[in-house]
């Protein structure tokens, strides 16, 4: 466990400092997406949760986690910084761990903040006699939580790639086009599902199967990742 905070202390040191201007136009981006422009684009819709709105929650930070994530390992390899972290005593867990946990709390707590200015913005420009927050509030939760898994989705996927790659340019094409088949594969997947069975199910039923669908997925790529996290190997790579 100390091995994982001391982890995540580096990574969040590393994730908010070390990048510049970046750094700063990174989490401003985000504000001016999620927390400005759509809301004021949706207005009341984005107060109702409406599925446009959803759809734009769930992919914005699934984006910003993408361009992010494929310097975790990459990165760090470019920036021969890769040895001395393996050369210390911090476990593989910790080290996987530590920097899929900082992107995803990262990307998950800047989404609720935007989502908290948004609903501001949306009062505040309609004038409303009194102030609504996001409605219902058991959509806005599972809303949050498909946020997690969808960033956690992309962060444990995206390491994985970084594992496997020797530049940060090669990590990012490699989960661009990764997105692309995922996306296909999806649509195909859709398709091949007999006639009518999605409108038999109710909403309750299709949220459950897309988060286990999700749950699933994320701890496969995590084990997944685990599995190819080799120090031996990557310390000669």
């Amino acid at each position: 466990m100390n091995d994982l905070w001391t982890m995540i202390w580096k990574e969040w040191k590393d994730f908010l400092f070390s990048g510049g201007r970046s750094d700063l136009l990174r989490p401003l981006l985000n504000i001016a997406i999620l927390g400005i422009i759509m809301p004021l684009t949706f207005s009341q819709r984005w107060i109702d949760l409406d599925t446009a709105p959803v759809l734009i929650i769930l992919i914005t930070p699934f984006m910003f986690v993408i361009l992010i994530i494929s310097d975790t390992i990459a990165g760090e390899r470019e920036r021969h910084t890769l040895e001395t972290l393996l050369a210390s005593r911090i476990s593989d867990q910790a080290i996987l761990f530590g920097k899929v946990l900082v992107t995803v709390g990262y990307n998950w707590l800047m989404t609720l903040f935007c989502l908290l200015i948004g609903a501001m913005v949306v009062n505040l420009s309609q004038r409303m006699g009194q102030w609504e927050f996001y409605n219902p509030i058991s959509l806005f939760a599972v809303v949050l939580v498909f946020s997690f898994l969808t960033t956690l989705l992309a962060a444990s996927g995206g390491v994985l790639i970084s594992l496997k790659s020797p530049t940060v340019r090669q990590a990012s094409q490699t989960m661009l086009l990764g997105l692309i088949i995922l996306g296909l594969a999806i649509s195909m997947v859709i398709r091949l599902l007999p006639p009518g069975l999605i409108a038999s199910l109710t909403t309750s039923q299709v949220i459950q199967i897309i988060m286990l669908v999700l749950v699933v997925l994320d701890t496969i790529l995590l084990v997944a990742s685990l599995v190819c996290f080799q120090r031996s190997r990557l310390i000669l790579s």
